[in-house]
C-alpha cells in the first residue's frame, strides 16, 4: 500500500460511519485504513452502521484495522500511536467527521510525490457558511514554482493565512478562480487541520507526535506543532480545490488552553 488512512475518533459512531463511507468511492484505491479508538464507556467501530461501511471497504479490498487505545493521554499521544502502526510511505491524517469528494486522496498524493514536501493538507470547509462571504479573509497566495521550506511563525503576517481556511473561505475563493481537480493549485499556508496528508520518513525524522510527554493529556493545535517544524525543513502546502467538508459537530477538543505548538516550545 502506498498510503495508510490514520483516523483518531472519540465518541463518533455516525460521524465515523460517515467519514469512511466517503472513502468508498475514492478514485485512488490504493489505501490501507487505520482507526484508533479512544472512546472510554462503548466502541464506536462496533456500531451498525460503522460495521457495515467496514464490510463494504474490505469488500472493495481495501485493509482496514481497528484499535482500542486507551487510557486517553492526549491527542497528540493518539496521532503517535496512529503513526506507528503505518508501514506505507506516505500517511493520511483524517479527522472523524468529515466528508471527502471521490478525488481528493488522489490528488493528495499527486501533490506530495510532485513536490516531495513535508506535508499536503485539504482545508476542510464548512458549507453551513455558503452564503457567509468574507472577503477580508479571502487572500490566497498561490506558489508559483515549486514548494519551498518556509519560516512561518505567530504575529507575522504568513500567520495570517490561517483566517483562508475560515468558514467557507476556501469555497468561495476556489469558485473565484474557476478552479477544479484537473485544474489544481498549491497555496502557502500556516497550517492545515483535518486532512493532511505526509511523508512519512520526513514526520518520523522530526519524531512525529512524540513531544506528546511533554503535554499536559487537555492540549490542542498538535498539528500546528508538527507542520510548522516540517515546514521549516522541507516544506508544505494547501490544495485548492480541496474538496473536504466538515460534518460541524462540537468538538471532542473542548480545552484549548494548552496549545501544543507554544508549550513546547516555551519549555
Amino acid at each position: 500500500m502506498t498510503v495508510d488512512i490514520l483516523i483518531p475518533t472519540y465518541n463518533r459512531p455516525t460521524a465515523l460511519a460517515v467519514t469512511l463511507t466517503s472513502l468508498i468511492a475514492q478514485t485512488y484505491r490504493g489505501f490501507r485504513v487505520i482507526i484508533s479508538d479512544q472512546t472510554e464507556d462503548s466502541n464506536p467501530a462496533e456500531s451498525g452502521e460503522v460495521q457495515a461501511v467496514l464490510r463494504v471497504l474490505r469488500a472493495h479490498n481495501h485493509n482496514v484495522e481497528v484499535h482500542k487505545h486507551l487510557p486517553r493521554r492526549g491527542i497528540a499521544e493518539q496521532r503517535q500511536f496512529l503513526l506507528e502502526q503505518a508501514t506505507a510511505p506516505y500517511v493520511l491524517f483524517l479527522d472523524d467527521d468529515l466528508i471527502l469528494e471521490p478525488y481528493v486522496v488522489e490528488r493528495m498524493l499527486a501533490a506530495i510525490k510532485e513536490e516531495g514536501c513535508g506535508f499536503v493538507g485539504s482545508a476542510v470547509i464548512g458549507l453551513s457558511f455558503i452564503d457567509d462571504i468574507r472577503p477580508q479573509e479571502q487572500k490566497i497566495e498561490l506558489w508559483e514554482g515549486r514548494v519551498q521550506p518556509e519560516i512561518v511563525k505567530p504575529e507575522t503576517p504568513e500567520w495570517e493565512r490561517w483566517r483562508l481556511h475560515n468558514a467557507a473561505n476556501l469555497y468561495h475563493v476556489q469558485q473565484q478562480l474557476g478552479l477544479t481537480p484537473k485544474q489544481q493549485r498549491k497555496y502557502h499556508v500556516a497550517w492545515v487541520g483535518g486532512c493532511v496528508i505526509y511523508d512519512t520518513a520526513k514526520l518520523r525524522s522530526i519524531g512525529g507526535y512524540s513531544f506528546w510527554r511533554e503535554l499536559p493529556p487537555e492540549h490542542c493545535g498538535e498539528d500546528v506543532l508538527v507542520q510548522k517544524r516540517l515546514m521549516a525543513l522541507h516544506g508544505g502546502c494547501g490544495i485548492i480545490p480541496s474538496g473536504v467538508y466538515h460534518q460541524e459537530l462540537p468538538t471532542t477538543i473542548v480545552n484549548r488552553d494548552v496549545p501544543a505548538d507554544k508549550y513546547v516550545y516555551r519549555k
